[in-house]
């Protein structure tokens, strides 16, 4: 039986954080933010001083620490650090710790680990369908052009827009060449570009797959 899970990947700035707490509202399903994870042991990693590409020391960081999400709140080691994981520092550095494979390795247990803690959920990140929930009930690939992405970044924090498109594509080929989990959709993936689609419409069609996924299976 499939893991009561909807499964939202796709490329950074698409959108995949906003859709999947408003598909978590619509269906009832709790929201997990995988994302904010590895922005944890990125914030780790800086606090501690150590180097982002020493695999060993930052794969220990990634397995000792207690990493807790709940909503829009991040905790980690008891420390709140909802606001700070989302700055520059972070971000500059979340795409190097994230392609290490012993901190991907982790932060898999531990998702898979609030899943069976909350009964399933409305899981984003970039290979929740692929790798940490194959067997996902539903697994959507949400996607934007770079232009678009880059452009919905300015309305929401400013900058320059062809930086931050520039910023974007060098994210993309980071996320898609790393050898371990590389940005993909799944083979039974439902592929949503959302370039020119309202986030409104985007939600009720990923509700509607769920619904009648609920309904085949029984549970609905």
């Amino acid at each position: 039986m499939s893991v009561r899970v909807i499964a939202i990947d796709g490329p950074a700035g698409a959108g995949k954080s906003t859709v999947a707490k408003k598909v978590a509202g619509v269906t009832g399903l709790p929201y997990l933010d995988t994302g904010a994870m590895y922005r944890c042991v990125a914030f780790a990693v800086i606090r501690d001083g150590v180097d982002v590409h020493d695999v060993n020391r930052v794969g220990e960081l990634a397995e000792t620490s207690k990493i807790v999400i709940e909503k829009d709140s991040a905790v980690i080691n008891g420390d709140d650090v909802s606001d700070v994981i989302r700055g520059h520092e972070v971000t500059s550095v979340v795409s190097i710790i994230a392609a290490h494979s012993s901190v991907r390795a982790a932060m898999r247990e531990q998702q898979r680990a609030w899943i069976r803690a909350h009964g399933g959920g409305v899981v984003e990140g970039r290979d929740i369908g692929t790798v940490v929930f194959p067997d996902a009930m539903v697994k959507v690939f949400l996607t934007a052009s770079p232009k678009e992405r880059a452009r919905r970044r300015v309305l929401q924090s400013g900058g320059d827009v062809d930086l931050i498109e520039k910023a974007i594509a060098e994210r993309d080929h980071l996320d898609s060449s790393r050898e371990d989990s590389p940005l993909r959709p799944h083979e039974d993936s439902i592929i949503v570009d959302s370039s020119a689609m309202p986030i409104n419409d985007v939600v009720e069609v990923i509700a509607q797959i769920f619904e009648q996924r609920e309904k085949e299976s029984g549970r609905g």
